[in-house]
This record gives structure tokens, sequence and C-alpha cells, in this order.
């Protein structure tokens, strides 16, 4: 009977232990994330990076999103794994300035309902040379991008940014800046006209985009664009799965904002999570409207979301801590910010104390 009484004690203190250890798991897989978007800059200094890097886990930031290239972020992911930081490959799809492999293809490029091609005519700044994502060399290209980022081991994931068209309707905010007042989509700005994608439009519904009379009315014609950014995405996403890598992205703040602004219909693509830029500041909105945003783009889609947060928007302290708050009450995994480079000691306090109260207690 002793031997008997021994054996189901031994057992049930085994199911005890397996269960402290799943819920110990799951208590580390909910920390809420303190994350940001930092700039890789060209070589690797281990001295700037051990530095950053402290700098970062002192706020309490367990996730970057870096912008280097793949040298770079070999040598990177070790040294923060040191201090149980996440690195992810953070790289622009289909924005490629400067891109030399790209500029020898101008037929690569994206072209607008002025017929302008984006290496040429370049909407709204310099650094907007977009390629199209019907052509399929250019499509080549930007797999072959992630392809490369997919060696790299110990990534927390590829993460795609300017993955889209252009702005067709800037941020209230920002048209200012462009001597713009964008009541209607303009032609120099309503991209997505490449001749392969009027071509293949055409074979299906018998009529040219352009012979329209108001082809940025067209439903098909949008649905038509949008497809051809998501088909690509979810082929960038299986050749990453296929890698044993993770797939994230920056994205516009909520998907019905972002079909309208920038033809990108976030919540049909198969990520393992999204980091929305739900940046109040360029749509002249409060700062609830940073859980509107938030929370849309949580019922929205089946990944996670972490909120992307703009630190130039959110200096005074009390605006900070209360878009951090919201993010977390309307369902964010967590929150991304640009950037904690530039924080000031009052927001860099914020930091510190969050993290302390949601991750410690």
């Amino acid at each position: 009977m002793k031997k008997l009484s021994l054996i189901l004690f031994t057992l049930l203190m085994a199911c005890n232990s397996k269960t402290e250890d799943k819920v110990s798991s799951k208590v580390e897989k909910e920390k809420f994330v303190f994350a940001t978007w930092t700039n890789g800059g060209g070589e690797f200094n281990e001295s700037k990076w051990e530095e950053k890097l402290t700098y970062y886990d002192s706020l309490g930031i367990s996730q970057i999103l870096v912008g280097a290239n793949a040298q770079v972020l070999k040598k990177l992911v070790p040294l923060a794994s040191k201090k149980n930081i996440k690195v992810h490959a953070w790289m622009w799809t289909l924005n490629r300035p400067g891109d030399t492999i790209a500029q020898k293809h101008p037929e690569w490029y994206a072209v607008n309902r002025a017929g302008k091609n984006s290496l040429e005519y370049r909407a709204y700044v310099n650094y907007y040379q977009w390629l199209s994502p019907f052509h399929p060399e250019a499509r080549n290209h930007i797999k072959n991008n992630v392809k490369e980022l997919a060696t790299i081991k110990g990534l927390a994931s590829i993460h795609l940014d300017y993955v889209r068209y252009v702005d067709v309707i800037l941020g209230k905010d920002l048209q200012p800046k462009y001597n713009l007042v964008q009541t209607t989509e303009m032609p120099e700005y309503d991209y997505g006209y490449h001749p392969i994608a009027r071509n293949g439009f055409k074979e299906i519904f018998d009529r040219d985009p352009q012979d329209m009379e108001h082809p940025e009315l067209s439903t098909e014609w949008r649905q038509y664009r949008l497809n051809a950014v998501t088909s690509l995405v979810n082929e960038l996403v299986d050749i990453a799965h296929q890698r044993d890598q993770k797939m994230t992205a920056a994205v516009f703040p909520f998907p019905e904002m972002s079909r309208q602004m920038v033809r990108q219909a976030w919540n049909d693509w198969n990520l393992d999570a999204a980091f929305p830029m739900v940046y109040n500041n360029f749509y002249q909105e409060n700062i609830n409207w940073i859980g509107f945003a938030t929370e849309q783009g949580v019922k929205d889609v089946d990944f996670s979301i972490y909120s992307g947060l703009y630190s130039p928007a959110l200096q005074n302290p009390k605006d900070l801590e209360k878009a951090i708050r919201l993010v977390k009450e309307k369902g964010a995994k967590g929150f991304s910010i640009f950037t904690a480079d530039n924080l000031s000691a009052s927001q860099k306090e914020i930091f510190i104390k969050l993290n302390e109260e949601f991750n410690n207690e």
C-alpha cells in the first residue's frame, strides 16, 4: 500500500511539474512586447551595438526591427541574444530606393494613371522608387531579397515594409507639406497601371482601365491591384516558412483604411504578425484613435498585432502612457516605437514604468 501511494505521489508531482512548466511557458509567451524600429547603419560596429542593446534593454525593449544588410544582421543576432533581445530583419519591399539591380530594369517599376514610371517620376519624395508587383522579374528580385535574409539563423522574423503602392491619399497632416489637397484620387499618385496589369485586367474584363472615365471608382480594378500585392506577400511568406523563418510586416493602421490609402489588404495576408503604424498625428487624430485603429486590426485578422507608435507625436509623457495602455487594452500583443533612438528622458521613464508594471507582475 505504501509503495502504491509513493507511485501515485510521484505521478502527481510529475503532472504538477509539467503543468507548472506549461503555465510558465504561456506566461513568457504572453509578455507584452516593447519593440523599436532602428537603422542598422553601414558597417557592423560591435561596441556601438553593445551600447545600443544595453540602452534598449534598460527600457524593457525585447525586440528590435533592424534595417541593415544580411552581413550586419548575421553579426547582430548572436550579440542581441545575449541580452534576450530578438532581431527582426527590416526589409523595404516594393519601394527600393537606390536598388542598383532594379535600376538597370526601368520596366520593373510601377506606373501611375498619368503613365509615368516611378523610377523617373518620384511621387512626393525622391526616395519613392517603387517596383510593380505585376512584373514577374521584379517579383523574383524581391523574392531573392527574402531568400538572402532567410539564411540568417536566429531571426525573430523577416519584416516587410513598403509592401503596397504609392500613397494615393496622404494623411491630412502630410498633405500641406506638399502643397496638396487630396479630395480625389489624383492620377499622378494613383499607381498600379503597369502595362502588364492593364493587359491582365483587359483579358478578364474586356476593358483597359486607362479607357475608363473614372478607373479609380472601379471596385474590380481596385481589387485586381490589391490581389497583386497580396499574392506577392503570400509567396514571400511561403519562402520564409519553408526556411523556418517567420514573416511580419509594417502596415497601414487598419485594413479598410489601408485599402483606400495605399491599396494594401493586409487582412488577406498569411503573416505571423503585423505592426500597424497607428501614427495618429499623420491623420490629425487624437490619442483615442490609436485604440480604435488597434482594436479594428485585432478584430480583422487571426494573427498577432503589435501597434506601431510614432515617438515625435507622443512627446507628452501622458500621451505616450495613454497610447501604450490603449494598445494593450485593445488586444495588441505589444507595440513598436519609431523610434526608441530619440526618446526624451520623460518618455524613457514611461517605458521603464510600464514595462515593470506589465511584465513584472
